[in-house]
């Protein structure tokens, strides 16, 4: 996301020039949340009610954590920002159907108070925290957490889980795109998560580089790793690919502060979702390549820093 300042505890640590801008937290926040609204109907279309019973347990649980903990530390309540709820729904949306609510709510607790609050809050957290709360819970419930739901209410395989164990039926691109398919609630409507897409990229929320070069560096290292053109579409249609690069990807405090930085971050987790697809045993890798690169930030805005506009001092 393409801003000049990131506030680090009580300093910024970007250079000058800084940009002067009416932006604020709560805008920016309601802004994603609106544009998450597409996949969020998408959801409950295809996957029930009890979608948007996830998503409300998901956003409560982050919000009540974030307020709580806040009081409890006597620091200033900051829910009315809206990044507890924009939290809330992002994990919801990287858990499936039909996963329990009480999981939700544990997950909720965990990417607030443990990845967000504990290391500072807004601004100081230094990977996605409902990235975090996914990895977490996969690791915790595998079970639960690859118990995905088809529209029809079944369970099977996701798309990206067919082309990994080499058979099986691959659903139509069609439903790839509209979101006939299973995987997680917030993942499978490619329409929806590109038209979210599109509303940040035209407001300026994010700067397209990052998701744009993210998605075409993943092909592009899927097929000099081997993966046949033809399916391609079904790798950048399948999965948290979409997801991760508009949404999560583009995190103000845990991506790159500069254009340069953001290339190589987009590049880096290409790379490293490329790698986990088409070389490691698990069908999917956006949410560990997001999380890597996220550790890799400021490593990444260290080298990649420019020189202040100025004269030099001696």
């Amino acid at each position: 996301m393409d801003k000049n300042l990131r506030n680090s505890g009580d300093y910024f640590v970007s250079l000058a020039p800084h940009i002067r801008s009416n932006d604020t937290v709560q805008r920016i926040m309601l802004d994603v949340l609106i544009a998450l609204v597409p996949a969020a109907i998408a959801s409950v279309y295809f996957f029930g009610l009890y979608s948007l019973a996830i998503m409300a347990v998901s956003v409560g649980a982050c919000v009540l954590s974030e307020y709580a903990f806040q009081k409890l530390m006597k620091k200033p309540v900051q829910v009315k920002d809206l990044s507890a709820v924009v939290t809330g729904i992002l994990l919801a949306f990287n858990v499936p159907a039909g996963a329990p609510l009480w999981m939700v709510a544990f997950g909720g607790v965990f990417a607030i108070i443990i990845v967000k609050e504990c290391f500072g809050g807004i601004g100081g957290n230094f990977m996605n925290p409902a990235l975090a709360a996914r990895v977490m819970l996969m690791a915790s419930w595998p079970q639960q957490m690859t118990a995905y739901l088809k529209p029809d209410g079944m369970t099977g395989a996701t798309p990206l889980q067919i082309l990994k164990e080499g058979g099986g039926d691959l659903p139509a691109l069609m439903d790839m795109f509209t979101g006939n398919i299973g995987g997680v609630i917030g993942e499978t409507c490619a329409i929806a998560l590109i038209l979210g897409g599109i509303y940040l990229i035209v407001r300026k929320v994010i700067d397209w580089k990052t998701p744009i070069i993210y998605i075409v560096s993943t092909a592009i290292f899927l097929l000099l790793f081997g993966v046949k053109a033809d399916l391609l579409a079904y790798e950048v249609l399948g999965g948290g690919l979409l997801l991760g690069a508009i949404f999560m990807a583009t995190d103000y405090s845990s991506s790159p502060m500069n254009a340069k930085g953001k290339i190589i971050f987009a590049l880096g987790a290409g790379l490293v979702t490329a790698v986990i697809r088409a070389k490691g045993g698990m069908p999917e890798g956006v949410s560990y390549s997001i999380l890597l690169m996220n550790v890799c930030t400021p490593l990444i805005d260290k080298f990649t820093v420019g020189e202040a506009y100025g004269p030099k001092k001696a």
